[in-house]
């Protein structure tokens, strides 16, 4: 199928056409003429259409030659969508009518209508729709209003029955349809509306949308160490620590059952990170370090959802997202990764495509530290100056943006545009709110900790017939002549398949430089994610993903690594 977009010059035909198909756009110029025209693809039902941004034009009677190419085009498409300007109906009635008469399905996308409602133009919908006989749908193409009802209107495009007329038979019946379908008259806006125009508007939006993020990730970062430290480790290390001992005491203090059922447990304490037991690590990890970050972030992901303010950001942040082979929603979960990776990687289930979440979940687990791992950054390179930590950041916003563009032409697959109800806004319902926390978290609890107890569980097993002490030392030559490293910092890799901080923790008594310890940081975050975000990878891109995910992650950081130790050095 070809869809043809058609309107007067001005009327946000470019943003509709923009909407509707991403980055996925090819300019051309018509054959015979200098005039140029758009195409691109969209996504309609399960089937992949194209879309001709025509040249804009006032008449189909042509008095230049991009109105010549436009009449001209008119005759190669199976579909029309005429994108009218709802502040000046009158003007645009007029081409609307001329495309009424050539008998093809067509459908109306009334733009720039929240501009008609401030200028107090009050449109009857449905006695529009009567007069012209085929679907009118309202869009606010620079927010993306309405373009998901544009979309689902394509399908009851009608074929009008209108009969040719003359000039002035066009203008007497543009002026009757308006007469019957507008009035005008004057109002004020009220605060909503200044805020929902403040949120998309360029300048203001992207400094309202930094705020909300920025707020995001501090606030979900300080009630989830929070709930860590007064909550979860007091419950820990007060009431299951001793249950851990006696089942230690039971199991004779060792063995292979005893180090796969509790792990390395010395003396009387539990150290229940570093035990790696199915009692100690299995539930800690999960429970005590993943679900405060689950809980908190996805509390103020319920806040902004049911406030109207996701749409809104979602759009803010598309174009950026869609160079990476994504959309707007995309940043949900990258920033959600910033707590802690697993809520990240199982949040990429939002996104529509297989393509998007093998990509989105890829550039978390590479380019997205979690917050332990920011805390050992800040504390051990912090040391070193400021401007290293500045460096280490830097580097892996680099990361992320080069490998989102390399991996948008190498991944196959179609990534949809944006495609989203822009709601308004309102006061969120604080049951809403509970009941989807509870159905996320319960999710949380359902999937992730029997995929880490599992892992754990082999996890001990590799380790108890050495193969981890072999891959260790295969590695030792890569690491000291590619990344520049000392053999020491070999275990500490290692260690970072368990946990990123403690593993960047081991580098502190290796006496590194200040050059070294960057290099040391950036690996860590982007060389295998922890456990428990591996297992979560391997459940939500499958195994084959996860494998292409795992080359795509060692040929990363081998050659980001490479690099800063040749500048660094």
């Amino acid at each position: 199928m070809k869809i043809l977009l058609v309107g007067n010059p001005n009327v946000g035909k470019s943003v509709v056409f923009s909407r509707l198909t991403g980055v996925h756009v090819l300019s051309s110029n018509y054959p015979g003429s200098t005039v140029s025209y758009t195409n691109g693809f969209m996504k309609l039902g399960g089937e992949q259409v194209e879309i001709t941004d025509v040249p804009g034009t006032y008449t189909l009677d042509p008095t230049c030659e991009a109105e010549k190419v436009a009449r001209e085009m008119l005759g190669h498409g199976d579909l029309i969508i005429d994108v009218v300007d709802a502040t000046n109906l009158e003007r645009n009635l007029y081409l609307t009518l001329q495309l009424l008469e050539r008998n093809t399905p067509m459908v109306v996308a009334l733009n720039v209508w929240d501009d008609a409602r401030h200028h107090g133009i009050d449109i009857d919908l449905e006695k529009l729709e009567a007069a012209l006989g085929v679907p009118v749908v309202p869009t606010v193409a620079v927010s993306g209003e309405g373009m998901k009802q544009l979309v689902e209107a394509l399908p009851r495009a009608a074929v009008p029955s209108h009969p040719a007329r003359s000039s002035a038979e066009r203008w007497m019946a543009v002026g009757e349809i308006v007469g019957r379908v507008q009035q005008v008259s004057h109002r004020h806006h009220t605060w909503k509306e200044r805020l929902a125009d403040a949120t998309l508007r360029p300048v203001s939006g992207a400094l309202i949308a930094a705020a909300v993020l920025a707020g995001i990730f501090i606030g979900v970062r300080l009630a989830s160490e929070g709930l860590i430290a007064r909550v979860m480790d007091p419950l820990f290390d007060g009431l299951w620590a001793p249950v851990v001992l006696r089942v230690s005491r039971l199991l004779g203090g060792g063995g292979l059952l005893h180090d796969i059922v509790v792990g390395d447990v010395a003396g009387e304490t539990v150290h229940f990170v570093e035990s790696f037991g199915l009692l100690t690590s299995g539930l800690y990890v999960p429970i005590a370090m993943v679900f405060p970050y689950i809980l908190s972030f996805y509390l103020a992901l319920g806040l902004l959802e049911d406030s109207g303010y996701l749409p809104r950001l979602a759009v803010m942040l598309d174009t950026l997202m869609h160079r990476l082979g994504l959309h707007g929603y995309a940043i949900i979960p990258t920033m959600l990764g910033f707590g802690c990776n697993v809520p990240g990687v199982m949040a990429t289930r939002v996104l529509e495509s297989r393509r998007e979440r093998f990509i989105a979940a890829t550039l978390i687990s590479i380019a997205v530290p979690c917050a332990s791992l920011q805390a050992m950054i800040f504390g051990l390179v912090g040391q070193r100056g400021g401007r290293y930590v500045l460096l280490v950041y830097a580097v892996l916003f680099l990361v992320w943006m080069g490998l989102g563009f390399v991996l948008r032409r190498l991944v196959r697959g179609f990534t949809p545009e944006l495609l989203i109800e822009i709601p308004p806004y309102r006061l969120p319902s604080p049951r809403a709110i509970v009941q989807k926390l509870w159905a996320r978290v319960r999710g949380f609890f359902v999937e992730a900790i029997p995929l880490v107890l599992g892992a754990v569980l082999v996890i001990n097993l590799l380790y108890s017939f050495g193969l981890f002490d072999a891959i260790a030392d295969f590695c030792a030559p890569v690491v000291t002549t590619v990344l520049g490293l000392p053999r020491e910092s070999v275990a500490a890799l290692a260690v970072g398949f368990l946990r990123k901080d403690v593993a960047l923790g081991m580098l502190a008594p290796l006496d590194l430089t200040a050059g070294q310890l960057v290099v040391g940081s950036v690996v860590l975050a982007m060389f295998f994610p922890c456990i428990a975000t591996f297992i979560v990878l391997l459940r939500e891109i499958g195994l084959r993903g996860l494998a292409k995910s795992t080359g795509i992650m060692l040929a990363a950081t081998l050659v980001t690594g490479g690099i800063l130790n040749l500048l660094l050095d």
